[in-house]
C-alpha cells in the first residue's frame, strides 16, 4: 500500500497546485501548476514575468494543470511586457488587447483552446463618432420631416377612403365603439374641462376688472369674458386637454397593438385597422369635442360672472341680461366650428403616430409623447390661422 507522500495527485490536488513559471533555456517559458484565480496567488500582482525577462518563442505547458481567464490574462500581460508592441503603443491600443502568442508546446486541450481563442482575437480600433455640421443636421431633420409629412398624407388618404366607404354603407359603422369612445373621450372629460374653463373665466374677468375699473367701464367685462371664452379660450383649452388626454390614449392603444402584432393579425383575417380603430375615434371626438366646447363656454362664462360680481359688483341678472343683448350667435358658432377641426387634428395625429410605432415598448412611449406634442402644436397653429382668416373676413 503506497504511503500518502507517494500517492499521485487527484484532480482537486492538481487544481490546487500553485502556478509557477521558469525558463529552461533562453526563449522558452515553462508553465506549471494551476494558472487560475486560486492558483496564481502573488503572481497575479506581478506586472512582468518573474525570473524570465527574455521574450519567449515557446511556451511549454507540459506541467500545466489548469488555466482560466484570469491566468490567461496574467500571461498575456507578461508577454506584452516582454515583447513591446511599438505599433500598439503608437495607436493607444488598450492594455487588455491580446499580445502575440508564441508557439504552444504540450498544452492540455482545454488550456490550448482558450489560448487559441486569444490568438484569434482581432484588434479592432473603435470607430470615431461621425461629426455632422449644422447644415447636415438641418438637412437630415428636414428630410425626416418631409418623409413624415408624406406618410401622414398617405394616412389621410386611407382614412378618407374608409370614411367614404362607411358613408356609402352606414351599417358598417361600429356604433357601439363610437359610443364607448364618446364616453371615454367626452363624458369622462367633463370635470376637467369644466373646472379648467371656470378658472380661466375667473382669470379673464379678474384681469379685465383690474383695468376696466380705472376707466369706469365695469360693464364691458361681459363682452370681454363672452368673446374670449366663446371664440378662443373654450375651444382652445378643450382641444389642448383632449390632445393630452385622448390623443395620447389613441397613440398608446394603437402602438401597443402594433408591438403585440394585433394589427398584423387584423389585416391577416381581413379586418381593416383604420375602419375598426380610427373611424370610431373620429366620429366620437367630432361629436364630443363640440359638446365639450359648449360646456366649457357655460362654465367659463359662469366663472366670469362670479368674478364680476365679486370685483365689479355686477350681479348675475345684470350680467346675463347684457350677455344676451351684446353677444352674437356667430361667436358661439365660430368656437364650435374650431372644435370640429381640432377634433380631426387630435384623432388623426394620435392614430398616425400610433401606427408608426416600431418594435418595442420604448417606441410606444416615444410615439405617444410625439403625438401629444404635435397635436397641441398643430391646434395652436390652426387656431392662429383661424384668427388671421376671421380678421380678413371681418368676422
Amino acid at each position: 500500500m503506497p504511503t500518502p507522500s507517494s500517492q499521485p495527485l487527484d484532480a482537486n490536488d492538481r487544481l490546487a497546485a500553485a502556478a509557477s513559471l521558469s525558463s529552461a533555456k533562453p526563449g522558452e517559458w515553462v508553465l506549471g501548476g494551476a494558472w487560475t484565480v486560486q492558483g496564481l496567488g502573488e503572481l497575479a500582482k506581478a506586472s512582468t514575468a518573474p525570473g524570465a525577462s527574455a521574450a519567449p518563442t515557446v511556451l511549454d505547458g507540459a506541467q500545466l494543470t489548469a488555466l482560466d481567464s484570469a491566468g490567461a490574462w496574467v500571461l498575456q500581460r507578461w508577454l506584452r511586457a516582454a515583447t513591446p508592441n511599438a505599433k500598439a503603443a503608437a495607436t493607444d491600443v488598450p492594455a487588455d488587447v491580446p499580445a502575440d502568442i508564441p508557439e504552444l508546446r504540450a498544452w492540455p486541450a482545454r488550456a490550448l483552446g482558450l489560448m487559441q481563442q486569444l490568438r484569434g482575437t482581432a484588434v479592432r480600433p473603435v470607430a470615431p463618432v461621425e461629426q455632422h455640421s449644422t447644415l447636415q443636421r438641418l438637412g437630415r431633420t428636414a428630410a425626416g420631416a418631409g418623409q413624415q409629412a408624406l406618410a401622414f398624407l398617405a394616412f389621410l388618404g386611407q382614412v378618407a377612403l374608409a370614411i367614404a366607404g362607411s358613408l356609402r354603407h352606414p351599417q358598417r359603422i361600429r356604433w357601439r365603439s363610437v359610443l364607448h369612445e364618446i364616453e371615454i373621450g367626452g363624458f369622462d372629460a367633463l370635470p376637467i374641462i369644466g373646472l379648467t374653463s371656470f378658472l380661466l373665466g375667473v382669470v379673464v374677468a379678474y384681469q379685465g376688472a383690474d383695468q376696466l375699473r380705472h376707466y369706469g367701464a365695469n360693464v364691458f367685462v361681459v363682452e370681454l369674458v363672452g368673446y374670449a371664452m366663446l371664440r378662443e379660450f373654450a375651444p382652445l383649452i378643450g382641444a389642448i386637454i383632449i390632445a393630452g388626454r385622448s390623443g395620447s390614449a389613441h397613440a398608446a392603444q394603437i402602438g401597443t397593438m402594433v408591438v403585440t402584432e394585433e394589427i398584423d393579425a387584423m389585416r391577416t383575417i381581413g379586418i381593416d385597422p383604420i375602419e375598426r380603430l380610427v373611424l370610431p375615434k373620429i366620429f366620437a371626438l367630432v361629436i364630443a369635442l363640440p359638446l365639450l366646447t359648449v360646456f366649457g363656454d357655460l362654465t367659463g362664462v359662469f366663472g366670469g360672472m362670479v368674478m364680476a360680481r365679486a370685483q365689479l359688483e355686477i350681479g348675475f341678472g345684470e350680467f346675463i341680461d347684457r350677455f344676451g343683448r351684446v353677444m352674437q350667435g356667430s361667436a358661439l358658432l365660430i368656437g364650435v366650428g374650431k372644435s370640429l377641426v381640432f377634433a380631426l387634428i387630435i384623432v388623426l395625429v394620435g392614430c398616425f403616430q400610433g401606427f408608426r410605432t416600431r418594435g418595442s415598448a420604448d417606441s410606444v412611449g416615444r410615439q405617444t409623447t410625439l403625438s401629444v406634442v404635435q397635436a397641441i402644436f398643430l391646434v395652436i397653429v390652426v387656431d392662429a390661422l383661424f384668427s388671421v382668416a376671421f380678421n380678413l373676413l371681418h368676422l
